[in-house]
């Protein structure tokens, strides 16, 4: 059986194990935070990495690919060359160009640090652009990359909001105003079931997360 190693308030976490949910593939998931024990696992110590008969290996994006060609149905990458491109463009503007740079805000806005006012505005600058890219590429109706759900729409509804509420936390303003449709179609992809099952244990898991932080640290 698989196994997805992790933490459920890891949003990388989250994307991969919403794509198994969503392939209908049976997995166990384990319990484990970035460490130097995980180094037999994940060559950077990381989170998530995903453990097969075969062995393991990390990244998220690596995972996705990997999961599509172990179970090709459902799809969740177009069935066109073409199409898979545009998807893994989508997929790369957001974790890029709006999640990595949001990442740096995450201290104060999350974890009760300081982020100094020249940090503060280099991400807003950088998530500015990120927005216009992302309202250039996708199309939000009435999904990302068009009629079909696919991996975007994972990261789309698992990143996102993390993005938005760290901008709102810091700047106290929606920086992802500039995304047509966001709200109507992040609801949208909250209906699906793997969505709901991702954010529950993320809501029940996030407690004894930030109690027991500062012991890992």
């Amino acid at each position: 059986m698989l196994k997805l190693h992790g933490f459920a308030v890891s949003n990388y976490y989250n994307v991969v194990k919403a794509a198994l949910l969503e392939k209908g593939l049976a997995f166990e998931e384990v319990l484990v935070y970035p460490s130097p024990a995980l180094l037999d696992k994940s060559p950077m110590g990381k989170v998530p990495c995903l453990e097969t008969a075969e062995g393991a290996f990390s990244e998220s994006q690596v995972m996705l690919d990997y999961l599509e060609e172990l179970q090709p149905e459902p799809r969740l990458y177009p069935a066109d060359a073409f199409g898979r491109a545009k998807v893994r463009e989508l997929l790369r503007v957001i974790e890029l160009y709006l999640e990595l740079p949001a990442r740096r805000l995450y201290p104060e806005a999350f974890f009760g640090g300081q982020v100094s006012a020249e940090t503060k505005a280099e991400v807003k600058a950088d998530l500015a652009k990120g927005v216009t890219a992302l309202a250039r590429l996708g199309k939000f109706s009435p999904y990302l990359a068009g009629d079909r759900f696919t991996y975007a729409d994972i990261a789309a509804v698992i990143h996102l909001p993390l993005v938005r509420d760290a901008g709102r936390r810091i700047y106290d303003e929606d920086v992802l105003a500039g995304l047509p449709g966001l709200a109507d179609y992040l609801q949208r992809v909250r209906e699906r079931s793997s969505i709901q099952r991702v954010m529950a244990d993320y809501k029940a898991g996030l407690e004894d997360f930030m109690n027991n932080r500062g012991k890992r640290s």
